[in-house]
């Protein structure tokens, strides 16, 4: 049987009398790839800067290996192993790539831990070696989100939360990451996406769940989703990939 490495059960987040999150649960196996998909404003990134400790939940539970932590902070949800590329990449722009990746690897005390992911890191980004002395401003907007994954990867983490990785990049670019985020996955990162790109998505994900203004409408193993009607009609038969 599988380890649930982040189970969510009834979540609610509010904005003020806005109510972002209205009770959702779900969970996410080791080692898998779990998509969040929906529109604009649905509540995903919301998800994930709740789950990060970024967000206050206000009611519900979050659990990272069956430990509760939504009542922790942002370093203490760090520290345990859960790392998050924000979504417009975020990067240090005055900073160089290795830089940028040290700061990453702020979590971690062991010199060889962080050499380790270094190389890690530059295995699956080799455009990030080549380029690890240039300021991250210099970088193209598809090297950038390679950074930014890169970053959250120096932390070693168990989970990692990849907020809208494709975002304004062009098709050919989107494919190597996603490809990439699959080999992550596969050597036994836990990952949860959240992605409007449903059609590339769903070829990498294993489960997904579509949301809707703050509310699960559907959910299901991702080979399955991917040929459902309605979501055909609603994000991919409509999605033009860039």
């Amino acid at each position: 049987m599988k380890t649930v490495a982040l189970k969510i059960s009834n979540l609610k987040v509010r904005y003020g009398a806005i109510e972002a999150i209205k009770g959702i649960d779900l969970y996410a196996n080791e080692g898998t790839i779990v998509a969040l998909l929906g529109a604009n404003g649905a509540g995903k990134s919301t998800t994930l800067r709740t789950i990060s400790g970024l967000v206050e939940a206000s009611s519900g539970t979050i659990e990272f290996f069956g430990k509760p932590i939504h009542k922790m902070d942002v370093e203490q949800i760090a520290r345990l192993g859960i790392a998050q590329s924000p979504e417009g990449r975020q990067v240090f722009k005055d900073l160089t790539v290795e830089e940028n990746l040290r700061v990453g690897a702020f979590t971690v005390k062991n010199r060889k831990q962080i050499k380790a992911n270094f190389e890690r890191v530059y295995g699956y980004f080799p455009v990030l070696q080549e380029r690890k002395h240039q300021v991250a401003s210099t970088l193209s907007g598809g090297e950038q989100q390679m950074l930014a994954i890169g970053r959250a990867l120096m932390s070693s983490p168990r989970v990692l939360l990849l907020d809208e990785p494709s975002l304004g990049l062009a098709p050919l670019i989107v494919q190597s990451i996603m490809k990439i985020v699959k080999e992550i996955s596969e050597e036994g990162t836990t990952i949860i996406i959240v992605e409007q790109n449903a059609a590339q998505t769903l070829k990498i994900a294993d489960y997904a769940y579509v949301l809707e203004v703050g509310n699960l409408t559907m959910q299901g193993p991702a080979s399955e989703l991917i040929h459902d009607p309605k979501l055909i009609q609603a994000y991919l038969g409509s999605h033009k990939q860039g």
